[in-house]
């Protein structure tokens, strides 16, 4: 009961804090649309830094190669989780996952019921005064648009994008609006590796540099070769992106972001938090030549990425961000010292690994010490090498390094020189020479999981019981009310943390993000939405009737 008294307390802090924030920040003075920068945001899927301008010249990729050069190239940037989902609910919000709810992976789609015992799909209910944050850049005259990838946990609200669709592109923006556009592509996915098997490879594998936890067999190489392969299909197309804003005259009116989920999509890297699962690149080229051909080695997380945003269209970050904003005008003067990820429940398989990670140190501690540290995926058994691997395990073909991996049980407590172990074979924590690097990483963990409010201790089923007030099904976003106040039109919801969008009929196509009241002519009739993040949308209304 005390536990139950402390989280209702909790929320309705969350409750007094959410309406001054939102206001906050939708409150301050709009820039005119010239004097805001295009934000456009290249994403891949299942990527470490093996690129040309990283070092790893294995297949060329010159048009990636072309934005560090123009640009600035992250060395130490990080994503907070192994696979996509969770990472890219830390991305949108801004937010550590594990303070969001949105740890497991997945909770849309399929929860594996059977196993699991969880509702089948869920949108998780973050804290009230989060948002998806595009629709903080809607609120002062971005055009946002999406092709085409959310993932996020959750259902976002109608107020988040212009244009969602395997067509959007900023061609169809409004002339007179700047624009947030997200391209993200699927060519490195972990899927496409057996999925384009039969494609004709553009790397010899002879050429491929097999690491020591793999065996060095043909259909290893076949498989690293077919990622790699895919990398340079990835390349040609950040290429005709490129290509299509010079056409546009827009390629010096851009800032470019360059990034990727999460590390490679090939067996022991991803889904794990070691530092190959969880190191991404990151790329940001100005339009104006600023820092061309620079390297930046301060550690980056990827939940910095939104307030970053924020900061480069001169907005400060509303403060349920987590992130630090590294650039343009509210860029923090305190680097970060350590960058932290989590592992939780992916797919039917149930796990908690946290870590720490200054650079050069990395700290791991598993709360699950008695469970293997190889989860049982079935999804990533579709890729040759994962089947190989497998095989020869049952075989018992593997080496001891390689049977890592297979391991029954994990240590509790990890720690690993990066600089001197960089596949991360050698556990350092008994090693006495450590202890002071340990403690004071065992100590930066236990100061994070407090302060960021970390939800992993608490089972899935009781989150979402506490989500939705123990029933069945979530609860639903109360329907706005739209009423005259003089002469100007105010809408307003009674369920916190609600983002209502609007429509004036016959002028807006989509869900504009409502801020402040405005006037309507007499002749007109609007329509309101509104939804919280993991409660079910409101019904329309309309006013006048």
């Amino acid at each position: 009961m005390r536990k139950r008294y402390s989280i209702k307390i909790l929320v309705l802090t969350g409750l007094l804090l959410v309406f001054v924030d939102w206001r906050f920040v939708y409150g301050q003075t709009h820039h005119q649309a010239d004097t805001l920068p295009n934000i456009l945001w290249i994403s891949c899927e299942d990527m470490s830094p093996r690129l040309g301008c990283y070092g790893d010249t294995t297949v060329p990729t010159p048009n990636i190669d072309r934005l560090a050069h123009e640009g600035v190239r992250y060395t130490n940037a990080f994503c907070t989780a192994g696979v996509c989902a969770p990472s890219r609910n830390a991305i949108i919000t801004g937010r550590y996952q594990t303070s969001n709810g949105g740890h497991n992976m997945r909770t849309l789609g399929n929860t594996y019921p059977e196993k699991t015992g969880l509702p089948k799909t869920y949108s998780i209910v973050p804290p009230p005064d989060v948002r998806a944050f595009p629709e903080y850049l809607r609120s002062f005259g971005y055009y946002t648009l999406n092709n085409v990838k959310t993932d996020y946990q959750f259902e976002e609200s109608p107020t988040v994008w212009d244009l969602i669709s395997n067509k959007a592109h900023w061609r169809g923006r409004p002339a007179d609006r700047p624009f947030f556009a997200v391209f993200n592509n699927t060519a490195t996915h972990e899927s496409q590796v057996w999925a384009r098997s039969t494609l004709p490879l553009r790397v010899d594998p002879k050429r491929i540099q097999v690491p020591p936890y793999y065996p060095d067999t043909k259909t290893v190489r076949h498989d690293i070769a077919r990622f790699y392969s895919n990398i340079r299909d990835l390349d040609d197309w950040v290429g005709e992106l490129l290509q299509q804003l010079e056409e546009d005259q827009l390629l010096d009116k851009t800032i470019i972001f360059f990034w990727s989920d999460h590390g490679d999509g090939l067996p022991f890297v991803k889904r794990e938090v070691y530092d190959r699962g969880i190191r991404v690149p990151l790329i940001i080229r100005y339009p104006d030549g600023q820092q061309a051909g620079t390297t930046h080695s301060g550690l980056i997380s990827m939940i910095d990425l939104a307030p970053t945003v924020l900061s480069l269209a001169g907005r400060s970050a509303p403060t349920a961000m987590q992130g630090k904003a590294f650039a343009g005008k509210f860029a923090t003067t305190e680097p970060r010292s350590y960058v932290y990820a989590a592992r939780d429940r992916i797919d039917s398989e149930l796990d908690r690994v946290r870590s720490t990670h200054d650079g050069r140190y990395q700290y791991i501690r598993n709360f699950f010490p008695e469970k293997p540290l190889y989860m049982d995926i079935e999804f990533r058994k579709q890729q040759p090498m994962m089947t190989e691997l497998l095989q020869l395990r049952d075989a018992g073909k593997l080496n001891p390094v390689q049977m890592n991996w297979f391991r029954p049980t994990k240590p509790v407590e990890e720690l690993y020189d990066l600089q001197a172990d960089p596949h991360q074979l050698n556990n350092l924590v008994d090693q006495p020479e450590r202890a002071a690097e340990l403690l004071r990483l065992r100590n930066a963990m236990d100061t994070w999981l407090k302060e960021s409010g970390d939800l992993g201790s608490i089972p899935e089923k009781e989150l979402i019981a506490q989500w939705w007030n123990c029933q069945d099904v979530p609860p639903v976003t109360q329907a706005p009310v739209i009423r005259r106040r003089g002469k100007q039109i105010v809408i307003e919801c009674t369920t916190p943390g609600a983002s209502i969008g609007y429509k004036i009929v016959g002028k807006h196509q989509s869900w504009q993000v409502y801020t402040e009241s405005f006037k309507l002519k007499h002749s007109e009739q609007v329509k309101a939405v509104a939804m919280r993040i993991g409660y079910t949308k409101s019904s329309e209304v309309k006013f006048p009737n």
